[in-house]
C-alpha cells in the first residue's frame, strides 16, 4: 500500500503505523512523505525557525520510529498521537535552547550554593522514585496513562483530553481517581 497525500486519513496512518511497529522502513517512508508537511508546520508554529522545526521533525519521526508499537488507536487518532509526539519534542527543544542561552558568569558560582543532593538525599529520592513507581503501576491503564501526561509531560486536562480523544470531564474523573489511589498507596504522603 503506497499512501499519497489525498490518503491522510485515520485508517491510512494507522496502517502504516502498525507496519512500522513491525520495523518496516518503507511504510516510515511513507509516513512521512504524507504526514511530514502537517507535522513540520506544527513545529515550526511553536518553535519559529525553520531550522529548528527541521531537527525536531527529524526527532519525531525517529520517536515515531521507536515508539509506533505503543500507539493504540483506541486512545488517539494517529495524527494527534504524532502531533503530541511533535508537540513535545519542540518544547524540550525549546526548553534545552533556553537554557543554554543563558550567560552565566563563573564568578557567581562561589555566590550560589551547590544543587548537588548529597548521598542520602538521593538515596531517598530514590527509594521514593520507587515507591511511586510501584503504585503507578496498581493504576488502572487509563488513569496511569492521565496522571503521567499530567505530572510528568506537563499536559493541561484539555491537552490530555485532545490527545486521548475523550471528554475533558472523563479525565478529570481519572486525574482525579488516580491521585486518591496513588495518596492512599503512598500512605497518605502525596
Amino acid at each position: 500500500m503506497t499512501a499519497t497525500l489525498s490518503e491522510l486519513t485515520p485508517d491510512t496512518l494507522a496502517a502504516l503505523l502498525e507496519r512500522i511497529a513491525g520495523k518496516d522502513a518503507s511504510a516510515l517512508r511513507e509516513l512521512y512523505d504524507v504526514a511530514a508537511p502537517k507535522l513540520f508546520g506544527l513545529a515550526l508554529r511553536i518553535l519559529s525557525k525553520h531550522e529548528w522545526a527541521e531537527d525536531v521533525l527529524q526527532e519525531s519521526f525517529v520517536n515515531i520510529w521507536r515508539f509506533a508499537g505503543d500507539y493504540r488507536r483506541s486512545l488517539a487518532a494517529p495524527m494527534t498521537w504524532m502531533s503530541a509526539i511533535v508537540r513535545n519534542r519542540a518544547l524540550d527543544h525549546l526548553r534545552r535552547v533556553n537554557t543554554t542561552e543563558t550567560e552565566w558568569s563563573e564568578g557567581l558560582d562561589e555566590l550560589v550554593p551547590s544543587g548537588d543532593p548529597d548521598p542520602e538525599a538521593m538515596s531517598l529520592a530514590s527509594d521514593e522514585a520507587r515507591q511511586l513507581a510501584g503504585c503507578m503501576q496498581q493504576l488502572e491503564p487509563v488513569q496511569r496513562q492521565a496522571v503521567a501526561l499530567a505530572y510528568l509531560r506537563d499536559q493541561s486536562h484539555s491537552e490530555i483530553a485532545e490527545v486521548l480523544t475523550v471528554p475533558l470531564g472523563t479525565v478529570k474523573s481519572w486525574i482525579r481517581r488516580g491521585l486518591a489511589k496513588l495518596k492512599t498507596c503512598l500512605g497518605g504522603g502525596l
